[in-house]
């Protein structure tokens, strides 16, 4: 039985994955060096400070600041970042995803946001998201990034339910290692990243129903 859902937000619930690619890319540049798209994706899901360390070390960077230089960098990539997102609305939430999480209320499930960025309230906030939430963990209240299981649990643990019945939705290889770890099981949203992990897959959330989810991840 599923009686908890659970979601990342960047990429998943709302379209903001890109603003974080250009905040890296521009900071790249800035070092000297072009980020790729493929080498950007292994950021996805993870803590500033880790996301930075895959930065530097795709432009050869690894080793060259200090902590206190690379906290400078971490900071400069966020202030980019919420300047690219500063005017996000309700428009900025990804298709059907509105439609799914009113379907979940409707039906007496649980929905946690499980997310890394320390932005998330903020998001939530512009997007008019916060009130479709039952709990909300973000960057501000876990020390341990994604692969590590910490934020799915603390989700879980908010809303008084058994990892068992909790299903995570994700776009990025180290938050499904993360719902594995939790003992969840995980739908995998979009079709580009490898997610080979995950439960089930879907590319989005339009016309997907919580009545397909029941029947598709109980069938695994």
């Amino acid at each position: 039985m599923i009686r908890c859902c659970i979601f990342d937000l960047d990429g998943v619930v709302v379209d903001t994955a890109r603003f974080h690619f250009e905040a890296w890319a521009s900071l790249a540049l800035d070092l000297g060096f072009r980020l790729t798209a493929q080498a950007a994706e292994a950021t996805k899901g993870v803590g500033r400070m880790e996301s930075l360390d895959i930065v530097l070390r795709a432009g050869g960077l690894e080793g060259r600041f200090s902590p206190e230089e690379k906290q400078r960098l971490a900071d400069e990539k966020n202030a980019r970042y919420l300047a690219f997102a500063a005017h996000m609305t309700p428009a900025d939430v990804l298709p059907g995803v509105g439609a799914f999480l009113e379907e979940l209320r409707h039906c007496g499930v649980k929905r946690a946001l499980g997310s890394a960025s320390k932005n998330a309230g903020a998001i939530l906030d512009r997007c008019d998201l916060r009130r479709r939430f039952d709990a909300v963990v973000d960057g501000t209240q876990v020390s341990k990034a994604k692969p590590d299981p910490e934020v799915f649990l603390k989700g879980a643990e908010a809303l008084g339910m058994n990892p068992a019945v909790c299903v995570v939705f994700e776009d990025a290889a180290a938050g499904i290692e993360a719902a594995a770890r939790a003992g969840m099981r995980s739908v995998g949203v979009g079709a580009g990243a490898p997610l080979g992990r995950a439960s089930m897959r879907i590319a989005s959330f339009e016309g997907f129903t919580f009545e397909k989810l029941c029947r598709e991840i109980d069938d695994i």
